[in-house]
């Protein structure tokens, strides 16, 4: 809550919200991320689960009282299960988030903010996640860019895959609508969100949003396309894709536009890019969502052809320090005293020991000195094994007491797999 400085008394504060407030709630979200007036385009974008939403979890920041009150501010989040090291977990996937302009710069983000992270803790959570739509915001609220994926565009002629590359005579690619194949799809992404870092597990509701393919947001491309690989077993892998009609004065220069592979076998990958390449009448194929280690790169003929662009994809925000970091899996013994900063959630703050190896960890209050200081959004930065606390070390922004300290925490919490989500939320 903050204060108006002429009267003190509430200008604006923090609450719920209901279902009969929801248009209100669209109309600031909608204005904050520049959706437009199109209530349907805003609820897509911003609160796509339309049976799932939640109401309960809307937050609001109102201004005035009674009739006068205006709704000015909105967050959301959804339950999600996303693998993490250790194992699946509850993660609040923070989303629609949005101030009204004339409110902007007044504390009510903060707010919400802190708010939003008190519910989460209430209701058992140790974690918050969210796709940033500017990478300035949420650092100041305790998240950290904890993965990096990349896009690619790659010529159709050096799309061509090794000799050696794995081929299984008995897989089978089929091409069909999504809608008809969405088993197929829907027991391959369980498979690979179960055991990849940053995947959350889709209900029906996200997939009825996923597959839904309207006309008008197709921006002359396509209809939706589903590549199902399938051995004797069952399916092993998909892409989902359109294609974009090109011509030239020299001939066609179509274009196959990727939006989701996904494959639980190397032969599978195989399958699927080797299809993707080989459409007729294309010249380019272009992929928007890929892990970082994705294997197209080690599968071409010349890996320099595939050129990626990195971009910051899941920011993590530990919401319970010690718990998060007790459940986590690492990969060499450390033993180290961090002493946490963290303005937004003050039940992280103080100084814990970290006692871990590839059995368990054990994490606990202390007061004695640290080896290492930093703010909680570095360890959400580092926490998905991805992002280095060396980097932060380097630029000055945390503190090493114990020489080696921020190298051996690197070391336990490091994965050698890239954390991928691939779909914004």
């Amino acid at each position: 809550m903050t204060k108006n400085p002429e009267t003190e008394r509430p200008a604006w504060t923090v609450r719920g919200s209901d279902r009969d407030e929801f248009p209100e709630v669209l109309r600031v979200v909608g204005e904050a991320l520049l959706a437009g007036d199109d209530p349907d385009t805003m609820a897509e974008r911003a609160f796509p689960l339309h049976d799932a939403v939640g109401y309960d979890r809307v937050l609001v920041a109102v201004d005035g009282e009674g009739d006068a009150e205006e709704v000015v501010g909105a967050t959301n989040h959804f339950p999600f299960e996303m693998a993490l090291p250790g194992g699946p977990r509850a993660v609040a996937g923070v989303t629609a988030v949005g101030v009204w302009p004339t409110y902007r710069r007044r504390g009510v983000l903060s707010a919400l903010m802190r708010r939003q992270l008190a519910d989460i803790r209430a209701s058992g959570g140790r974690y918050a996640a969210l796709w940033a739509s500017e990478g300035a915001i949420y650092g100041r609220f305790g998240y950290g860019p904890a993965a990096t994926e990349m896009e690619t565009a790659v010529q159709r002629q050096y799309g061509v895959l090794r000799p050696e590359a794995p081929r299984d005579p008995a897989l089978r690619v089929r091409l069909a609508d999504p809608v008809r194949v969405r088993d197929d799809l829907a027991l391959v992404h369980r498979e690979v969100a179960a055991a990849q870092v940053g995947q959350f597990q889709r209900g029906s509701h996200w997939w009825d949003r996923f597959l839904r393919d309207k006309p008008d947001s197709r921006d002359g491309k396509s209809p939706r396309l589903a590549a199902v690989v399938s051995g004797p077993d069952g399916p092993l892998g998909y892409a989902l894709y359109r294609t974009l009609n090109k011509w030239s004065g020299d001939g066609a220069r179509g274009e196959v536009h990727v939006e989701e592979v996904l494959a639980t076998a190397p032969a599978a990958w195989t399958a699927l890019f080797e299809h993707l390449f080989n459409r007729d009448l294309t010249s380019r194929v272009r992929f928007g969502f890929l892990a970082e280690d994705n294997p197209l790169r080690h599968l071409v003929v010349d890996r320099d052809r595939v050129v990626p662009t990195l971009y910051t994809s899941l920011w993590m925000r530990l919401v319970d320090v010690p718990g998060a970091l007790a459940e986590r899996s690492y990969a060499a013994p450390v033993e180290a005293v961090v002493e946490v900063a963290d303005r937004h959630a003050p039940w992280n703050a103080g100084r814990w020991r970290i006692g871990a190896d590839r059995g368990g960890a054990r994490v606990e209050a202390v007061q004695d000195a640290p080896d290492v200081s930093l703010d909680v959004s570095h360890l959400g930065a580092a926490y998905l094994g991805q992002t280095s606390l060396e980097g932060y070390l380097r630029a000055g922004l945390l503190t090493e007491h114990t020489p080696g300290a921020v190298a051996g925490l690197d070391a336990a919490l490091h994965r050698a797999d890239a954390p991928f989500c691939g779909r914004i939320f």
